[in-house]
C-alpha cells in the first residue's frame, strides 16, 4: 500500500521496514547496491581514477606542446601513461565460466591464454 509522502510511520512499521531491508541486503547485496546507487567497487573507482588521470595527462601534454615546453609535455605524457596503466590493470571483463562471482582481470585472461598455448 502506498502512503502519502507526509504520513509518518509508527515505531512498529519502522522496525518491520528495517528488518525487511536487512534481510533483503543479506539476500542480494549486489542488487541493493545497484538500486541504491552504490554499485561502484574499488576496481571501478580505480578505472575511473585512471580515466581522469589519463585525461588530465593529455591536457598537460597538449598544453606543453602549445607552450613549446618539452618538460611539461614529457610530464603530461608520463601522467597520461600512468592513467592508462591504472585503467588497463584494473579493467576486467565480465566473468566467464569458473566461479559465479569471479571476474578475471584482463591480465589474468592473457596469462591463461599464454599458458594454454604453451601446454599445446
Amino acid at each position: 500500500m502506498l502512503y502519502p509522502v507526509g504520513m509518518p510511520l509508527s515505531d512498529h512499521e519502522r522496525k518491520l521496514l528495517a528488518e525487511m531491508e536487512a534481510a533483503f541486503e543479506q539476500d542480494d547485496p549486489r542488487l541493493v547496491s545497484t538500486l541504491t546507487g552504490k554499485a561502484r567497487t574499488k576496481q571501478a573507482s580505480r578505472v575511473l581514477a585512471g580515466v581522469i588521470t589519463l585525461l588530465f595527462g593529455m591536457s598537460v601534454l597538449f598544453g606543453g606542446l602549445v607552450a613549446k615546453v618539452v618538460l611539461v609535455s614529457l610530464a603530461g605524457f608520463l601522467i597520461a601513461l600512468t592513467g592508462a596503466f591504472l585503467m588497463v590493470t584494473n579493467f576486467s571483463l565480465p566473468g566467464r565460466g569458473g566461479k559465479k562471482n569471479a571476474k578475471p582481470r584482463w591480465s589474468d585472461r592473457l596469462e591463461n591464454r599464454w599458458d594454454r598455448r604453451n601446454d599445446q
